[in-house]
């Protein structure tokens, strides 16, 4: 079976992209030069690769598995190519990271820096909802994954490197803001705007109130931090949210903290990836990074 490298990278790319067209645009080549090498790879496997329903193109079972080998190799290559610069006293090369949502709010600040020490590494910053990074975590797909509720059926090497406490925020001039000593019971008649169903927030929430015995009345559920502050500022309902989701001053969000017994819910930010998994040396170098540069900025927040 002969194969060439250039064959797989743009069948990489068709699988990530799901198109020829964007696989075309992403490899900077024309789309008839997708297509023939495609062809040819299809015919050195002996089996079909791709097949289309409509305007979307699937993966057969011999193109996820030719996928899955090829992302193998070509992160290994890419790795070789890191350690000769290594040895030659270089630091270059690219880093693929995976964050959800939530980490929007600290992972740029936290590249900025790593930027400033190593403006030859390229990152590939990917942020999407928890289920969508635990499909990437699953299909190997990043070299380093950002999250607070790591999945349990999946061996990983984890590395906590943040704090994420959680908090109930309620908009300002509520008749609870202010109060101390509230425990759950004096929400019993709120209502609540709650983050979707496998959402690193929403399994920390629900954990927390199953616990308890509490059931929240939910007026909403958005997959968005944003949408969910304006709509507590509008006055909809209440929120449990990640303080670093909010302004240091929440006030200028529109919102207030409840002082609320049980919070804020203690979890935590890991980086992540696979078990087994040889980082590359420049995942290893931004490991290094951010652990190290996320512990100043938690502290300068909390000033």
């Amino acid at each position: 079976m002969n194969a060439t490298f250039r064959q797989l990278r743009l069948f990489l790319a068709l699988s990530e992209h799901q198109s020829i067209t964007a696989a075309a645009r992403a490899c900077h080549v024309t789309q008839p030069t997708v297509s023939m090498q495609l062809k040819e790879l299809a015919d050195a496997v002996g089996m079909p690769l791709y097949e289309q329903i409509g305007k979307r193109l699937y993966l057969t079972e011999a193109g996820e598995t030719l996928a899955q080998s090829a992302r193998a190799m070509v992160d290994e290559w890419s790795a070789f190519e890191q350690r000769i610069n290594g040895l030659k006293g270089l630091t270059r090369g690219r880093l693929r990271l995976a964050v959800v949502n939530t980490a929007q709010y600290f992972v740029p600040t936290l590249l900025g820096s790593f930027y400033a020490s190593h403006p030859e590494i390229d990152v590939a910053l990917e942020l999407l909802n928890r289920d969508a990074i635990v499909a990437r975590l699953r299909d190997n797909r990043d070299d380093l994954y950002i999250m607070s509720m790591p999945p349990e059926d999946i061996e990983l090497e984890k590395h906590a490197f943040l704090p994420n406490p959680l908090v109930v925020i309620a908009p300002e001039g509520h008749p609870l803001t202010g109060r101390r000593r509230l425990t759950l019971q004096h929400l019993a008649n709120e209502r609540f705007i709650v983050r979707e169903r496998g959402s690193g927030t929403r399994m920390a929430c629900d954990a927390h109130f199953a616990e308890q015995g509490f059931v929240p009345k939910v007026r909403l559920e958005l997959g968005s931090n944003e949408a969910i502050k304006q709509s507590v500022a509008a006055g909809m309902g209440l929120a449990v949210m990640s303080r670093h989701a909010l302004a240091a001053d929440v006030t200028q969000d529109q919102v207030a903290i409840l002082n609320l017994a049980g919070f804020p819910i203690q979890s935590r930010w890991w980086t992540l990836y696979p078990k087994g998994r040889r980082l590359s040396p420049v995942a290893s170098v931004f490991l290094e990074h951010i652990e190290r540069t996320a512990r100043d900025w938690y502290a300068q927040r909390q000033r």
